[in-house]
Parts: structure tokens; sequence; C-alpha cells
């Protein structure tokens, strides 16, 4: 039903407020910010090639803190370089008071050993056993 702005005295057709076009809008708007946002996820700052394992699995739980251990051997977290001493005081701050914390490590495939188990010795002599290293599952690209 129309909505009446006032009385009808000339006999012409009264003026209606249209919503169909108006909910087109929205839904238009809705979808655009929708689209944007997506776009804006940034998940990782350091490309790397996971190695692929046979028995990988999806880990669906909270990773408290992600680092990355590139082809040269740099360890990579937040999006920052940090050094062995370093990353072990900031990880320290960052873990405070938190019970349980998780670590995920990804090594790029080309990465030295002794690179990624320099990663994993920062983490342990934190007292953190709930370690991870990030696989990708064998046969994908």
């Amino acid at each position: 039903m129309p909505v009446t702005l006032g009385p009808n005295e000339s006999g012409e057709e009264p003026p209606r407020i249209e919503i169909i076009p108006l909910i087109d809008i929205m839904f238009f708007l809705l979808a655009a910010f929708m689209l944007v946002s997506l776009s804006m996820t940034y998940l990782e700052s350091v490309p790397v090639q996971l190695p692929a394992a046979a028995s990988a699995e999806s880990d669906t739980g909270m990773v408290t803190v992600h680092l990355v251990v590139d082809r040269n051997g740099m360890l990579w977290w937040e999006g920052r370089v940090y050094g062995p001493a370093e990353l072990a005081a900031a990880l320290a701050e960052r873990l405070k008071g938190q019970r349980e914390p998780r670590v995920v490590v990804s090594g790029d495939g080309e990465a030295r050993h002794a690179d990624v188990v320099r990663a994993l010795d920062v983490v342990r002599a934190l007292g953190i056993h709930q370690v991870t290293l990030h696989t990708r599952p064998a046969g994908q690209g």
C-alpha cells in the first residue's frame, strides 16, 4: 500500500515511495562490502613452499602464534624478522599468562633443517609444549 503524503485535491495519482529499488541497492552494498572485506584479509606475511607430508591433517584448533622460517633461515613472526634472542623475549611477553599456548612453525621446503630446529628450540625453551610443524597434504600443489 502506498504512503499518502497529503490530501489529493488535483485528481492526479498520489505520490508513492517505492522500496523495491531501495532493497536492491542495499543488497548491492551488502555484497560489495562483503567482497571488499574478504579481499582485505591478510593470512601470512612470508610466502613459503610447505613440504608435503602423507600424514598431514587439518588442525581446526586455535593457533596462538604462527612462526615462519623462510628459505634463507630468517625467523618471521607477525610480519617482522626476529633473531632467536629477541624472538624468545617477544614470545615470552606475548604468551605471558596463557595456559597451554599453541605454536605452529611453517618452514619453507628449501629451508635448512638447522634453521627450523632453531625456531623449535626457541619455542621449547619457553616451556611451550604444543608445537606443530605446518605441512601440506601430499598431492596438493
